[in-house]
């Protein structure tokens, strides 16, 4: 029995922070694509909560072109 609350205490803290890196990533990639847009970087800070210190570094990466996505390769006929 003590080993199932065990057991549950450690897949909902895993949950957790699971959760919390999805949030945080999908936070960058908001302001990735603000940045990208153009808006103004004190904006992008008010709008996601991040610092501007995290907004600036990432300003430094939005520069970059964005990773392409593979598209599946088409069978031949």
């Amino acid at each position: 029995m003590k080993e199932s609350v065990i057991y549950q205490a450690i897949l909902q803290e895993g949950m957790a922070e699971g959760i919390a890196e999805g949030k945080a990533e999908t936070t960058k990639q908001l302001a990735l694509n603000m940045l990208r847009s153009n808006i103004a970087v004190d904006l992008v800070v008010q709008i996601t909560g991040l610092s501007l210190k995290q907004v600036q570094k990432l300003q430094k990466t939005s520069t970059k072109p964005p990773k392409a996505s593979k598209s599946p390769k088409k069978s031949p006929r």
